[in-house]
């Protein structure tokens, strides 16, 4: 059964504030599209309507950071990353304050509002801002997860959620930030994806392995700043391919991170699947998700010609 990450954000964020009384809310004028409408019902006067005004939003949440409250800014990750970039860099990161952005419709999950919506350069703008974690869950568990490190966690959040209804992967493996989570194991080559890419990557090494005889190791990194370097270098040592996949530009995203760290110290070949640093069309996710290369067919092609 199919699940959406949004509404398992607004329900666990509400379950907490039950316990938690610092936690608010700031909505920019979609509560019922990120999901923090379940929050405003049962936590009226902790919910902040902020309407279609983000900077001005990112600034009020830095205020209540410094008088003791938990801010969670809620919004389309086009309007946190771009549009509202300076505030979220210079009021909130620069002083380390205690805000926490959870961010709906990343990368083409927005759909048919087109690309001004679509988000697919978030992540290299938000792992640049220095004392800034990035998170991006794949599925209800792992954002729940990042919710509660969030919480625990004294400096700023950037928490990205896609807005596709997923088929969950189960799966014992409990979610932790800054830890890779190994979903597969193979000795052939590696696939790391993040965010709902989790799914794509799973299905991919089940292809590789009942129609191909190959073996992959899946690592699914939801947290990308802080990254698991050990888990990259261990696959760089003793893989010569890993295939990176984001639902996101093949720049500055998952894929350059695991290069990065490559480069320095492992001994493999870096493989990107994402968008190909270019706007995407209009549609619905599913059908920019084809359009775009972002399924397990097209995970499985490209290890198959790289062996």
């Amino acid at each position: 059964m199919k699940e959406n990450i949004r509404v398992g954000y607004g329900n666990y964020i509400t379950k907490l504030g039950e316990s938690n009384k610092n936690i608010v809310l700031l909505e920019g004028d979609l509560a019922d599209s990120t999901c923090s409408d379940i929050f405003q019902a049962r936590h009226p006067d902790r919910h902040f309507q902020m309407g279609i005004a983000e900077q001005n939003m990112v600034g009020v949440a830095a205020g209540l950071a410094q008088e003791g409250k938990i801010p969670f800014v809620n919004t389309f990750a086009a309007f946190i990353a771009m549009r509202a970039c300076e505030q979220v860099r210079t009021s909130v990161a620069y002083p380390n304050l205690n805000v926490k952005f959870v961010v709906s419709h990343s990368g083409v999950s927005a759909g048919s509002a087109g690309p001004t919506h679509h988000t697919l350069e978030d992540i290299a703008i938000m792992r640049a801002i220095p004392n800034m974690t990035v998170l991006v869950p794949g599925d209800i568990n792992e954002v729940e997860r990042a919710i509660d490190y969030a919480i625990d966690h004294k400096g700023p959040v950037y928490i990205r959620n896609s807005a596709t209804d997923i088929t969950p992967v189960k799966s014992d493996i409990r979610y932790s930030i800054g830890k890779a989570a190994k979903l597969n194991d193979g000795n052939d080559l590696t696939i790391i994806t993040t965010g709902i890419m989790k799914q794509e990557g799973i299905e991919a090494a089940r292809i590789l392995k009942e129609q191909h005889g190959v073996n992959a190791k899946v690592l699914q990194i939801a947290s990308i700043k802080p990254i698991d370097k050990n888990a990259i270098i261990e696959s760089a040592t003793n893989k010569n391919i890993i295939i990176t996949v984001e639902e996101h530009n093949i720049l500055g995203g998952l894929g350059s991170a695991v290069a990065e760290i490559v480069a320095e110290q492992g001994n493999a070949r870096v493989l990107r699947i994402g968008i190909e640093d270019k706007f995407s069309g209009i549609g619905t996710p599913d059908y920019l998700l084809d359009e775009e290369g972002l399924r397990a067919s097209n995970i499985v092609d490209l290890a198959l010609n790289s062996l």
